[in-house]
């Protein structure tokens, strides 16, 4: 036990470990991959997001049938056209958990006007301030008012303001702490990352990546619960990095969307959408995975034909590579782009063999001296990997002149569902987030939680 007096935050710590235990437990979290290095931000400051091919396996949902998800429930709040209310179904009347830091060395925390240096202790927690300490096995920390300081650096605690509380525990030697916070409120913390800050004159792309969101959060509420935690607050889902970066535009687009989800035949969809699509988008067979109807492979175009995106930094790029360079490269990415390659030591071509309906590719032929291997889909950005970061897409072309490979593409991201370049110049056109959304996720409803 330690002395209360001057550290009467830490007190409660010690005093209420074993009364919260059963009211919010989580299992014991396994250790956890590291996460690759996030990828370059584009014009915008917007980074690739939910490129399920950047982290291997994809997340086994459960299907949440049309007659789980909710029944038709007589609102008398005015909805948007072509919105449809409902009642939120019970196991979804809950908070999100959001794996904010997991499987980190150290954090620290603002309490009290007091910075407490959080650590593992094998499978416990310890909790040092200044002159007190206290080491748990896990605890639920509640913010003052309506923030939690909490963050891998002092710097960065400054800033940090996440709502709801948080759940810390230690596993395999290291930290793990999971943000329980409301939908709504999470989703604040989201949309700014996700699609940038915007102004009024693009208010309905905001609207669209709230509900695009909004989406995704439901449709892995329980995925990782092994985990205990439904969503990471990184790239491998949604950046979600708390209120820090709130605004009062992006916050009305949260308000004025509130509850509002797409489901297809009474299911959640998988709502995946990515930066730049070039003027095309893609099914899920980047992947190589069975395609959905609402995901599908079309024309991303104004009406004079140019594309939505084009004021994307990479609506074209172009990288070169030296041929020492090259075959340093792929034998180095090879594993990683999930190809089978020999032990070579020139690359005497690189081709295309087959594309995607988009133009994308599904299968690059590299021949070398000691035979031919392949790369397929989305992994072929990863046989090009340089200094921690992959190929913008797998919208491009190759040729080899002069001892030297040029790769010209276009795009940035593996290119299903929503646009968000696109999404951005929609609504500067005024289009509004129906229109948006319908045409990313075809035949999509919108529906509208109410609790």
């Amino acid at each position: 036990m330690i002395g209360c007096p001057k550290f009467s935050a830490l007190c409660v710590f010690a005093l209420s470990a074993i009364a919260f235990a059963d009211d919010f437990e989580l299992p014991v979290l396994p250790e956890t991959k590291p996460v690759q290095q996030a990828l370059p931000q584009d014009s915008a400051g917007q980074k690739q997001t939910n490129d399920e091919s950047d982290y291997g396996a994809p997340v086994n949902f459960t299907p949440i049938e049309a007659t789980s998800v909710s029944e038709t429930h007589n609102a008398s709040a005015n909805l948007p056209a072509g919105v449809i209310a409902k009642k939120i179904p019970e196991n979804l009347n809950r908070p999100l958990k959001v794996g904010v830091y997991i499987g980190v060395k150290e954090l620290y925390l603002k309490l009290e006007g007091e910075t407490i240096h959080i650590t593992p202790a094998g499978n416990k927690v310890k909790f040092q301030g200044k002159e007190n300490a206290a080491t748990l096995d896990s605890k639920e920390i509640y913010g003052e008012g309506n923030c939690i300081s909490i963050a891998p650096t002092t710097k960065e605690l400054a800033t940090a303001c996440y709502p709801g509380h948080f759940y810390v525990s230690a596993s395999k030697g290291l930290i793990n702490a999971v943000n329980v916070v409301d939908v709504e409120d999470y989703l604040r913390g989201v949309v700014p990352y996700e699609i940038g800050k915007l102004d009024s004159s693009r208010f309905s792309a905001l609207e669209s990546q709230a509900i695009a969101a909004r989406t995704y959060a439901y449709k892995h509420f329980g995925s990782r619960e092994s985990m205990g935690f439904d969503v990471y607050a990184d790239t491998k889902d949604q950046v979600y990095k708390g209120l820090q970066s709130a605004t009062p535009l992006t916050d009305s687009a949260v308000k004025a969307t509130a509850g509002i989800v797409m489901t297809y035949n009474g299911e959640f969809i998988i709502a995946y959408y990515h930066s730049t699509c070039g003027g095309e988008t893609e099914t899920l067979a980047t992947w190589e995975r069975p395609d959905l109807p609402y995901l599908k492979s079309s024309p991303d175009l104004r009406p004079d034909g140019t594309p939505w995106c084009s004021e994307s930094s990479y609506s074209k790029w172009e990288r070169k590579f030296g041929d020492k360079e090259m075959e340093t490269l792929a034998k180095k990415n090879a594993k990683e782009a999930k190809a089978k390659a020999p032990d070579f030591k020139k690359i005497k071509d690189i081709a295309i063999k087959d594309t995607l309906p988009s133009g994308r590719i599904l299968t690059l032929a590299v021949e070398t001296d000691k035979g031919k291997f392949e790369v397929r889909g989305d992994k072929v950005r990863w046989l090009f990997k340089k200094g921690g970061t992959i190929l913008p897409s797998s919208f491009f072309r190759i040729e080899h002149k002069k001892g030297e490979w040029t790769v010209s593409g276009k795009g940035f991201g593996h290119g299903v569902g929503m646009c968000q370049m696109g999404v951005r110049a929609r609504s500067a056109a005024g289009q509004d987030f129906k229109t948006i959304l319908t045409h990313y996720y075809p035949g999509i409803t919108l529906e509208r939680f109410e609790k």
